[in-house]
């Protein structure tokens, strides 16, 4: 199946023009993670999971509301945001300058310096966008169902092997006292 975006170093398979999976639906689930189980079900008994994709379907933007912006966290997020630019300057200047007499300070001072530019910086762009957004979120896109898609040689073997240990459906249970349909 072609169309990953984002293939595995492991893979062996290069990136491609992103296309939708060709094959049969083999089974629907509502979360990821139980799509990925699935597929996990499937590599335990050495199914060639080359030829499986997990589809997302009805593809929607969700953005939950973390807090109420201020200030205060304005400034807080940019100086840490800082503080980590500045402790990576640090750490270069330590590998490049390892017998400098001061070391050790000139990290500490290029941390509290990274601190406080980030946070000098996130200070403007709040006062420049307050009003406009005084909230901070986080953003995913999720979907309503994910479906297995399986090449069509190999979607009744699939179809088999994830059915297997499961109870059938009710509908599906055969009645002992009526007899079998004649062929």
């Amino acid at each position: 199946m072609e169309g990953m975006t984002s293939p595995s170093p492991f893979s062996g398979r290069r990136p491609s023009e992103p296309t939708l999976p060709r094959g049969e639906i083999v089974a629907s689930y509502e979360t990821y993670a139980e799509a990925q189980q699935a597929i996990d079900k499937l590599v335990k008994v050495d199914f060639t999971v080359r030829d499986v994709a997990i589809v997302g379907n009805d593809l929607k933007s969700v953005e939950h509301v973390t807090g109420r912006l201020t200030y205060g966290r304005a400034a807080g997020a940019g100086a840490l945001s800082g503080l980590w630019l500045g402790v990576f300057f640090g750490v270069v200047l330590l590998l490049f300058s390892p017998t400098s007499p001061n070391v050790l300070g000139v990290a500490l001072a290029a941390a509290l310096i990274g601190a406080g530019f980030g946070m000098l910086f996130a200070l403007a762009s709040y006062a420049f966008t307050r009003r406009i957004r005084d909230f901070t979120s986080t953003r995913a896109v999720v979907a309503s169902s994910y479906a297995l898609v399986v090449e069509p040689s190999t979607a009744a073997r699939a179809r088999a092997l994830l059915n297997e240990g499961e109870a059938l459906p009710i509908a599906e249970v055969p009645d002992e006292r009526t007899p079998p349909a004649a062929l």
